[in-house]
Parts: C-alpha cells; structure tokens; sequence
C-alpha cells in the first residue's frame, strides 16, 4: 500500500487527524430513602435511566444515594417523578 492511501497520519495516528471529543457530562448525586435492597437499586435504576440524556445510572440502597451522569442539567422534577414511578422517595441532592 502506497503512503498516500494509508489512513494514519505521518505521526502514527489514525483517522487522518480527526479527533472525536466525548460530549461532555454532568454528574450529580441524589438522596433516596426506602432503598434496602439490590431489586430496590434495579428498579430506580431503570426508571431514572429511561430520561432523557440520562447516561449512567448507579444506585446504593446502602447509602441511600443515585449517582446519575447526563449529557446536561437534570430536572430535579423529573428525576423525583422517575424515583417516585419506582417507589421510593427522593429526598434531595446529596
């Protein structure tokens, strides 16, 4: 293969100097209560990770705290409704 078609560039990278940046994220922590079990974490898990823009979800019955990272500001009205569609009550921002 000749040079010109090679898809790395002279310094060795790839993609002929394109760079992809990851959109940037926004974590927050919230306080659940009535959280005591792993199917408790699942369930509030699942509903909070259905909104949009929603990326990750993880939550501690331990600790009683969702940590959620989104593409941009979560509405905190938006979370409680997806907390409370589960079950439990949110509290607040940790």
């Amino acid at each position: 293969m000749s040079e010109g078609n090679s898809c790395c560039s002279t310094d060795g990278s790839c993609g002929g100097g394109a760079t992809t940046e990851a959109a940037p994220q926004t974590g927050t922590v919230f306080t659940v209560s009535g959280m005591t079990c792993a199917h408790c974490e699942a369930s509030v898990t699942k509903e909070i990770s259905a909104l949009p823009g929603v990326t990750s979800v993880k939550a501690d019955a331990a600790t009683g705290t969702v940590s959620v990272q989104a593409g941009a500001a979560l509405d905190d009205a938006q979370v409680r409704g997806a907390v409370e569609e589960a079950g439990y009550e949110l509290v607040g921002r940790a």
